[in-house]
């Protein structure tokens, strides 16, 4: 493993690209996927990132297509009794709390929105169970906004870069939205979740084959493949 001082400068219009290449064999983003396929909604985004929370894509993937084969509105999604929709994401971590969630969102959306969720921030973060990384996803893919989702993998890999120096998901945000150019906020969750789960993994990660090993400062990494 190189030196901090050996390495060149970090360039991150040279790190989108090689990244983009670098994770094209790899399933997407959950959320990128399911808007891929189709269910690219504001509200199908929305309840899609609720379902993801503190779930693999694996899980995730499964349960928002077993919901939207029943419900891709706020119309349809009140029509099922608490105990039907949880019976349908039961696979997701902390169903029991997500599934009253939705359908309180689905109300809300239908009694004080005329049935359409916004695509604003203030609104989707006023409703129970969705904090700013949600938000943003959903503003981000289903809304064209741009936005900076701030998971796990995206605070990890920076940080791990030295792009960013921050001890939180939240800072870590506040200073991407400062430093990243804009035309990466969307896209740099897209890339870098498929990224952190199959190369920058938290443990161990794959230094040896990591297209931007010449200026990643591999920050915190004691051991690497």
């Amino acid at each position: 493993m190189g030196t901090v001082a050996s390495k060149l400068a970090f360039d991150i219009d040279a790190a989108i690209p090689a990244i983009r290449e670098h994770v094209r064999p790899f399933p997407p983003a959950a959320l990128f996927q399911l808007a891929d396929e189709g269910f690219d909604s504001p509200f199908e985004q929305l309840l899609a990132c609720m379902i993801s929370i503190r779930t693999k894509d694996e899980v995730t993937l499964p349960c928002a297509r077993r919901l939207f084969t029943l419900a891709r509105t706020p119309a349809e999604l009140v029509q099922l009794t608490p105990v039907e929709l949880d019976k349908i994401i039961v696979q997701s971590t902390f169903h029991e709390a997500k599934a009253p969630q939705m359908l309180a969102i689905a109300t809300r959306i239908l009694t004080e929105y005329d049935g359409v969720l916004p695509c604003d921030f203030d609104v989707l973060t006023s409703f129970q169970g969705i904090g700013p990384k949600c938000a943003n996803l959903t503003l981000g893919i289903a809304c064209n906004q741009a936005k900076i989702s701030v998971d796990i993998h995206v605070h990890r890999i920076t940080n791990r870069w030295g792009y960013v120096s921050a001890r939180t998901p939240e800072t870590t945000l506040a200073i991407l939205e400062q430093k990243l150019p804009q035309a990466y906020w969307v896209e740099i969750n897209r890339l870098l979740v498929p990224f952190g789960k199959h190369v920058c993994t938290g443990q161990r990660p794959k230094c040896s084959t990591c297209p931007l090993l010449a200026m990643c400062a591999q920050v915190g990494v004691t051991e690497h493949r």
